[in-house]
């Protein structure tokens, strides 16, 4: 059995929680991300254990790389395997839920609809099942990757249509899920990729074309290969806004600042300024050239131009969170924004609603002024550099980059600015290569 030898990062943020793997010689293998649960240790095991995943894709695609036969169809075949995967996890948690569910409608306060109760679930849960393997199939564009965002938005669809006023009611249904879930995302298992890649491999012979059934004996192969290395871990080091919560001796913890610094510095070694906006702190963080923090400011405890600010917005306008950045492209007429405090921008907003002005132009004022705070803490924090890096999970907001783009032209002059598809992980990977050094160190 062969064996790599991997430090891990965990980043545990207010809203996701993310893993990075990285080998002795620096090189990202895998990566994880979760929704952040109330149970902090269940998700550091969720998004570690997709991390693993990811590492033995990796693995898996060396494998199939090396081999001249095969290595045309690495790509589209990993693509294909990956959604049946992942596929193979939704229906596990699925029926995890459909069990806690089936459960609940055991107890007595459901006696007299009992039966009904158990009709609906089963309609409800076949129903389930087919969903998912539309949302995974291989051209499918999901909202969401996390489970509980998609079986809730596909439970809420049936529940209003099956529940009956008289009987099981669409409340009651609702009811039923938000307890549920909690059970469900906090009970550890369901993920690893020893529990499904087998039937996920099948499922990928079994639909792929002619020259996948040519080369099925070369794909079990490097499936087998993926399955069977060890990956040792020799290094964790844990960071985040819930890092005080982590399952990690003391000496295994690092600030978010200093691992925010070293890890967009691993990925834009020229950079010396870092804008890190996450779920509920703002982050602007000075640089030297060896990744190392000079200097930084961070807001207060308010979350007002977070994501969780962000969030409330989209509640507040039944939209997905996803869809803000967007909307708020289409302005023609960006309205100006009072405040970003998260206790008044539902009021706010109401008015401007009520006033007739458009959504677009609102969402546009909106960005703007989260982005305005966030201007604010650079300034203090030392200015912006020749090279900026914007982290963080609202640096996937489109609306939120544009906002950035224009007011550092407006402040500083033409500065280049650096985003990456990656960013969220930006903390993990610091975390990674603080591990990574410390073995250094040690050995």
């Amino acid at each position: 059995m062969s064996e790599i030898r991997v430090c891990v990062g965990i980043d545990l943020g207010s809203t996701t929680t993310k893993a990075v793997v990285l080998t002795e010689a620096g090189t990202v293998i895998g990566k994880g991300i979760t929704n952040s649960r109330s149970n902090y240790d269940v998700a550091c095991e969720v998004a570690r254990e997709e991390a693993f995943i990811q590492a033995r894709l990796s693995l898996m695609r060396g494998a199939l790389e090396s081999d001249p036969a095969v290595s045309s169809l690495q790509k589209s075949f990993l693509s294909d395997l990956m959604h049946n995967f992942r596929m193979e996890q939704h229906f596990a948690r699925l029926d995890a839920l459909a069990k806690v569910l089936q459960e609940e409608a055991e107890a007595p306060r459901h006696r007299e609809h009992k039966s009904e109760l158990n009709r609906i679930l089963e309609k409800m849960f076949a129903t389930l099942h087919e969903k998912a393997a539309v949302h995974f199939g291989p051209l499918a564009t999901r909202k969401s990757d996390f489970f509980r965002d998609l079986a809730a938005a596909d439970y809420m669809n049936l529940a209003e249509r099956l529940g009956n006023p008289r009987g099981i009611s669409f409340e009651t249904l609702c009811a039923l899920f938000d307890s549920a879930i909690l059970v469900v995302e906090n009970t550890p298992g369901g993920v690893a990729f020893e529990e499904h890649i087998g039937s996920a491999l099948e499922r990928t012979l079994a639909t792929g074309g002619p020259s996948v059934q040519k080369y099925v004996a070369e794909v079990r192969r490097a499936v087998e290969t993926a399955r069977s290395t060890r990956l040792l871990v020799i290094g964790t080091v844990g960071t985040g806004y819930g890092r005080q919560r982590l399952p990690f001796p003391k000496e295994q913890i690092r600030s978010e600042i200093l691992c925010h610094g070293l890890g967009a510095h691993a990925m834009f070694p020229v950079t010396r300024t870092v804008l890190d906006i996450g779920g509920q702190d703002t982050k602007a963080i000075q640089v030297d050239t060896q990744g190392i923090v000079t200097s930084f400011q961070m807001n207060d405890r308010c979350a007002a131009g977070c994501g969780r600010y962000l969030g409330y917005i989209a509640d507040e306008m039944n939209l997905g969170l996803h869809e803000l950045g967007p909307l708020a492209q289409q302005s023609s007429c960006r309205v100006k924004i009072n405040s970003t405090c998260t206790v008044f921008a539902g009021a706010e907003l109401r008015e401007r609603l009520s006033l007739g002005q458009n959504r677009e132009d609102i969402l546009a004022g909106l960005h703007r002024a989260i982005i305005l705070r966030a201007m604010s803490l650079l300034a203090r924090s030392g200015g912006v550099a020749d090279e900026f890096t914007f982290t963080g999970g609202v640096a996937r907001n489109p609306a939120a980059v544009a906002a950035l783009e224009e007011l550092i032209r407006e402040n500083y002059g033409e500065r280049r600015i650096n985003v990456s598809a990656e960013s969220i992980y930006t903390g993990a990977l610091g975390a990674a290569l603080f591990a990574q050094r410390a073995e250094l160190k040690a050995a």
